[in-house]
């Protein structure tokens, strides 16, 4: 016999408006780490994705634990990069100059273009969004840089590209 009066399993809170952002966040930067290793690695987007999902979500890593991710987010844009990849990778060479084409990027950019052009071309997120949450994420990977504000003005291009109706 319990103590508790109330026998009925408590259901978990909802996210707040502030936590689901933050997991829409953290569901950016663990779409370009996974870009990343698919390419580094040769590994399939199941593959990936799985890994992501079952050990880096939440996880702690010296006795730092990560941020979960919004799945779905998650999983719609490893999708959408991949089934978009040309046309992104193509929007991205647009936007660079000639000297520079997407293969010639260091393959972190790579997989970030690869990442916010799936969300510019087949995501609900507003562009202005799509942008400022990926040279956030630029900033996570190039804290010292120029990187963050390169990424602001390719992806300004791709988005105007891709939803001119939003400027």
């Amino acid at each position: 016999m319990t103590d508790d009066p109330d026998p009925t399993p408590r259901q978990p809170k909802p996210p707040t408006r502030e936590e689901r952002r933050q997991m829409k966040s953290a569901a950016r930067l663990y779409a370009v780490q996974a870009l990343f290793q698919m390419e580094a690695s040769g590994q399939t987007r199941q593959v990936v994705r799985r890994e992501f999902e079952t050990h880096r979500f939440g996880a702690i890593y010296e006795g730092e634990e990560m941020a979960e991710g919004d799945p779905d987010l998650f999983a719609k844009t490893l999708e959408d990069a991949v089934t978009w990849q040309a046309k992104i990778d193509q929007m991205t060479d647009r936007a660079l100059v000639a000297k520079w084409p997407i293969h010639r990027i260091d393959p972190t950019l790579r997989a970030l273009f690869r990442a916010a052009g799936a969300e510019l071309v087949a995501g609900d997120a507003p562009p202005k969004v799509v942008i400022s949450e990926y040279v956030d994420v630029a900033r996570a990977f190039f804290p010292e840089g120029k990187e963050p504000k390169f990424v602001n003005a390719v992806l300004d291009h791709m988005a105007r590209e891709a939803k001119p109706e939003a400027f």
